[in-house]
């Protein structure tokens, strides 16, 4: 018998409940995991609310872990039980002690990478490799927009982006948390509150826009983000913080400059035979400094509720993880 957080039907924080569940067996190519810490993610109350449907009820909710292999399926090979490891994808059900998935989701963990860590980088740190590595490849000297720039993914963002010699503009919500994506690398930071982000981007490109503009809020910052894109850039937007982008007009993107505009997600990219590779990649970000990780929020699993409102509350800041 073991402990997770589990929900019966969509809706706010009130809808996630700390029951007893017995994990099953894993699979001939499976592995249960005993997590040691575990990811809290914006997709995570896209899941709870509804805006991403759920196969069957109970269902379990998280997608983010790191612990220690507890037992494996017959037909797994180069995993063994003990191994540290994470993952970031794949079934639902990482709020919880025991978590069974399949094997090719796994990475193996350095030493130099705490659990903790590992639990609150993985979906972050990944999302920003294909972000800022493939959806389009930051250069040294480009000027590039990050909306939400103090949120988890923003702050690894400003980190990453700053070493590869790009200038990131970051908005933000508050003096605060301007001066935390100020530390993490950004170049400058629009408080949104009190400032016209489309104004102060051509203040800030001599009226050139940015190449790329990276937009996880959603609905809210749309039409600024549009605005705020280079003739022929690249609007990626890869979250709906604020609501998911409905009634998307293409007429608009030629009115605009003939822009790009993509909807990419962390699945597409991090295939089982890309996913190491790509992991590799962050780990050494990390274990060389030059990407840290800030977990600044920690609440016990039982709490999981607590935490979703406090993040869709946007307060937070850097990564939050719920420990079983």
């Amino acid at each position: 018998m073991a402990k997770r957080i589990q929900f019966t039907a969509t809706g706010g924080p009130e809808v996630l409940q700390y029951v007893d569940y017995t994990p099953a067996e894993p699979g001939p190519h499976e592995v249960r995991v005993r997590n040691k810490a575990i990811g809290l993610n914006y997709i995570d109350t896209y899941f709870r609310g509804g805006l991403y449907p759920i196969a069957t009820f109970p269902s379990g909710l998280g997608t983010e872990a790191a612990g220690v292999v507890d037992a494996v399926g017959s037909e797994v090979r180069g995993l063994q039980v003990g191994d540290h490891v994470a993952h970031a994808g794949g079934p639902l059900g990482a709020y919880s002690e025991l978590h069974v998935l399949p094997a090719n989701l796994l990475v193996k963990l350095p030493e130099a990478i705490s659990f903790e860590q590992a639990a609150g980088m993985m979906l972050k740190g990944l999302t920003v490799q294909y972000l800022l590595r493939q959806t389009y490849r930051v250069e040294a000297g480009e000027t590039v927009l990050w909306h939400a720039a103090a949120g988890g993914v923003g702050l690894i963002a400003c980190q990453w982006a700053k070493e590869l010699g790009a200038k990131v503009i970051g908005t933000v919500s508050s003096p605060e948390k301007a001066a935390a994506a100020k530390a993490a690398g950004a170049w400058e930071v629009i408080d949104y509150s009190r400032e016209d982000v489309t104004k102060r981007v051509l203040e800030l490109t001599d009226g050139k826009k940015c190449p790329v503009v990276y937009d996880g809020v959603g609905k809210d910052t749309w039409e600024t983000s549009l605005d705020c894109v280079a003739p022929r850039g690249l609007l990626v937007s890869f979250g709906n913080a604020s609501g998911a982008v409905t009634g998307v007009n293409l007429a608009v993107l030629s009115s605009k400059g003939s822009l790009y505009v993509t909807r990419p997600t962390l699945a597409t990219y991090a295939v089982p035979s890309a996913l190491q590779a790509m992991a590799n990649e962050l780990f050494e970000n990390v274990t060389s400094g030059k990407v840290k990780i800030e977990v600044n929020h920690r609440y016990p699993l039982a709490e999981a509720a607590k935490a979703h409102t406090e993040l869709s509350g946007r307060r937070t800041t850097g990564s939050t993880v719920l420990i079983p």
